[in-house]
């Protein structure tokens, strides 16, 4: 797919910071010259063919970002990015996230589990007429919600007329510009190669979002199609997957200074947002989800000593608590330092003082932010109750709440049907519904719900839910323990129960007397009829976001600055250089991490708990060829100034002319406030170097059929 010359809506009129932006394709070619300016080696309009080489070999996990990396559908993504499949395969008996995965013939390598998913892209359509004409005949805040819903649909349903594609609607700047985007859905994904934890995660929660970093945080999956080559469930006859383009490992030692770049699919950013949400975020959300994730973390971890069974399942689930509280916090220690809500709040206040000055013209923005503010606090008054909700009977309780809504939604036309239960999504529920109880442990869960359910009842009286309520039949640690009693004895701990339940109509729902059925269908009218009015609110926001949001752009523009879509999960492009930074100590960072500081930081206690064959590796000088002659030695870690967020992890880092030079996995501490206000001083980009993973597989873990695959030397000479 080659991208022409557009005009698009979104203006570009010049680079305020370095490494700043996170560019959609259809900027590509505004941004040419900046990208050789900074370095860039290849043509610019190289990069605007997304389906060609390099562009065509990235894909998407769905949640991490990946890229081909040889003709039979080698796959290379970060370790943290494979951690759930590797806990998948695991057993307290043969635990593969401490052992690793070495799949030696392709006949060896592990299914990662029935909803893992590979996201080729296909192609982008512009669709703004389309949607915006939907949305601009609805009569009122709901409808408009209801239309977006039905039109994304259809758009969606066809686009996925021919088999074997995932398609998905996009809305950039508040809802201006909507895109729609087709993925070749790769159904059958299989773990080839993942180093032991001593090295994917070396570092483990101490360092993580830190600098500097010594993690070998790389992995490899391949995919695989069947013999028709057409996306295929697994199968044992299955073939690897033959992409049209894969990346070439760098042949050019990267250096301080050097250009990289990134493509990928950033999870969220919220540079846009009102100062009011920023504030509510600030204030509550992140410190509040942030105590109740330690809460979590330490429960699970005090359970976990005792049954080793319980630490394996909940190792993945664990590792999010764990990324997402240091993440806020991060981001709460950033908002202080740089004055995040001091210049959010002077941002505005510019905009809406230039608005105006436009007089008559400024007027719908205006009164678009006064709705914005008061919607903002419309959803503040039941925050507490929201959050807790979402978890209260959550385990056995929540998978009964989505089976029974699965019932509901089938007995309507596909159409119709709600977004998430549509029959292209059955294939991902159900398995997740085959593989939870490698997840799940009852009394684990017991102890996640109390907690939950306790929280629920110091809720105010005005945020109660009378249907909970009336299902606990009190409201103490009594009628708490009463409920946890009922719900243990659900058959929903059974994966054939669950199946079974996940095939059954809405009547036989209502006539169980299974206990968590009977909370699902207790509960459902109340989360109904609150999500009809997320769903107004959120028809008043489609109303109101789409001019504000404009107004930023058109003011920013007229002060020569530029604008780009805050990350939502779709593609995009970013580019910087290989740079340290100072910390605010006054101590300067240096670019690369070196293969001796491995073995200095080693305790040979977990988290630090180098393997063996590593430092004797490193205590030989056993660089295999790998060694960088300006550092005398094999870097490990690099940082860079591009940026990022979550969902990068995992994306291919590119030199100059395309190559990979590295994998990103994580920012630095400094950096992750960034997320709502850019800080180019501070924002660091932190990427495994290619030649520490080729180090890895040649010297500690061999994998030689992986490094021919790879095309390089399974041995480099001294």
């Amino acid at each position: 797919m080659r991208l022409s010359v557009l005009a698009v809506a979104i203006a570009v009129t010049g680079l305020a910071h370095a490494g700043e932006g996170m560019w959609v394709p259809q900027q590509l070619p505004e941004i040419a010259g900046p990208l050789k300016k900074a370095g860039l080696k290849l043509a610019p309009e190289q990069l605007a063919d997304l389906t060609g080489d390099p562009m065509g070999a990235v894909v998407s996990l769905g949640g991490c970002t990946a890229s081909f990396v040889s003709p039979q559908g080698l796959v290379v993504t970060n370790h943290h990015c494979a951690y759930g499949a590797i806990q998948l395969n695991s057993t307290p008996e043969k635990n593969l996230i401490n052992d690793g995965v070495n799949a030696a013939t392709q006949k060896d390598e592990l299914t990662a589990g029935p909803a893992a998913r590979i996201y080729a892209l296909d192609s982008i359509r512009d669709v703004t007429a389309e949607v915006k004409a939907a949305i601009v005949t609805a009569p009122d805040a709901l409808a408009r919600t209801k239309a977006l819903e039905t039109i994304d649909k259809k758009l969606v349903a066809d686009c996925e007329a021919e088999g074997g594609f995932r398609c998905r609607l996009y809305s950039f700047m508040g809802g201006n510009t909507y895109r729609l985007f087709r993925n070749l859905e790769i159904k059958d994904v299989r773990l080839v190669y993942a180093p032991p934890g001593s090295i994917g995660n070396y570092g483990g929660e101490v360092d993580n979002w830190m600098w500097p970093r010594h993690t070998g945080d790389f992995a490899f999956y391949r995919a695989y199609v069947g013999k028709d080559g057409k996306p295929a469930a697994f199968a044992a006859d299955n073939v690897p997957y033959k992409p049209k383009h894969w990346l070439k490992v760098a042949d050019r030692p990267l250096g301080v200074g050097d250009f990289v770049m990134v493509a990928g699919y950033p999870g969220s950013t919220s540079r846009y947002a009102l100062a009011d949400d920023f504030d509510n975020t600030a204030n509550w959300a992140y410190p509040t989800i942030s105590g109740h994730y330690k809460n979590l973390v330490a429960m699970v971890e005090e359970t976990g000593k005792q049954d080793p069974d319980i630490a394996v399942k909940y190792a993945s689930q664990m590792k999010g608590w764990q990324n997402t509280l240091k993440n806020y916090d991060g981001q709460l220690t950033g908002f202080k330092r740089t004055d995040a809500a001091g210049t959010k709040q002077r941002d505005e206040a510019a905009v809406l003082a230039w608005l105006r000055a436009e007089g008559a013209d400024g007027q719908a923005a205006l009164a678009a932010h006064d709705k914005l503010v008061a919607l903002s606090a419309e959803a503040r008054k039941t925050r507490e109750r929201d959050l807790v909700l979402g978890q209260a009977g959550g385990g056995l309780g929540g998978t009964a709440t989505s089976l029974y809504r699965t019932a509901i939604e089938r007995a309507k036309p596909d159409a119709e049907r709600e977004p998430g239960y549509q029959q292209r999504d059955y294939a991902t529920m159900e398995g997740s519904l085959k593989q939870m109880e490698r997840r799940y442990a009852p009394a684990m869960d017991r102890k996640l719900q109390q907690y939950w359910l306790n929280e629920y009842i110091k809720l105010p009286a005005a945020q109660r839910v009378e249907a909970v309520d009336k299902w606990l039949g009190g409201n103490d640690a009594a009628a708490i323990e009463r409920a946890l009693d009922k719900l243990a004895t659900s058959k929903l701990v059974n994966s054939d129960e669950r199946l079974k339940w996940f095939a059954a109509d809405r009547a036989a729902f209502e006539k169980s007397n299974d206990p968590a059925i009977q909370y699902a269908v207790a509960v459902m009218p109340t989360l109904l009829k609150l999500e009809e009015q997320r769903k107004t609110r959120s028809g008043d926001i489609l109303a109101a976001r789409p001019l504000y949001l404009q107004a930023i752009a058109d003011y920013r523009k007229s002060k020569g600055e530029f604008i780009y879509p805050d990350a939502n999960s779709s593609l995009r492009i970013t580019f910087g250089k290989v740079t340290g930074y100072t910390k605010l100590d006054g101590s300067k960072q240096a670019e690369f991490t070196k293969l001796e500081e491995v073995a200095a930081k080693a305790t040979g206690e977990e988290p630090f708990d180098a393997p063996k064959p590593l430092l004797d590796a490193i205590a030989a000088k056993n660089y295999g060829g790998l060694a960088d002659k300006r550092l005398g030695t094999v870097p490990v870690n690099f940082l860079s100034d591009l940026d990022i967020t979550g969902g990068n992890s995992g994306s291919p880092v590119l030199d100059a002319h395309g190559k990979l030079v590295g994998l990103a996995f994580d920012g630095n501490w400094e950096s992750v406030s960034s997320n709502w206000v850019f800080d180019p001083v501070m924002t660091r980009m932190i990427s495994v170097d290619q030649r520490y993973m080729r180090w890895i597989m040649q010297e500690v873990y061999p994998a030689p059929q992986v490094l021919a695959e790879l095309g390089v030397p399974a041995k480099m000479t001294k």
